[in-house]
């Protein structure tokens, strides 16, 4: 199955990017990690929050916050496509990061991303 890929861009062509299914599991943890709360129409609680710590002061307690929560989370909007295995939030000067080792329950295969952002 072909989606639109995330972020939006276009492709060499000048079109619409695409991308696979797999991937697209993937597009869609990056785009509840760093979806704010209340910023979806009808879902204001969709998102794990990670754009709003970014500007927090990192410590230890804030990556262990946001571990629990976006782990909730993923299980509750992305339950159907994929089961988390390990979710793991860590902090380093100015970088927050986010690794998730995820099963693909259509494929059966297992999958590790890592996901982060830093203060500009």
């Amino acid at each position: 199955m072909i989606r639109i890929d995330y972020p939006f861009d276009f492709d060499a062509r000048g079109r619409t990017a695409l991308t696979d299914g797999d991937n697209h599991i993937r597009d869609m943890i990056e785009q509840f990690l760093f979806t704010r709360a209340g910023e979806r129409v009808n879902r204001p609680d969709f998102g794990g929050g990670l754009a709003e710590v970014v500007f927090e002061p990192n410590s230890d307690a804030l990556a262990s916050t946001l571990q629990r929560n976006a782990q909730a989370g993923l299980q509750q909007y992305l339950g159907d496509l994929i089961t988390v295995q390990v979710l793991v939030a860590s902090t380093q000067e100015a970088v927050l990061q986010v690794d998730v080792r995820y099963l693909i329950k259509r494929t059966g295969e297992t999958r590790t991303d890592s996901f982060q952002r830093s203060v500009p």
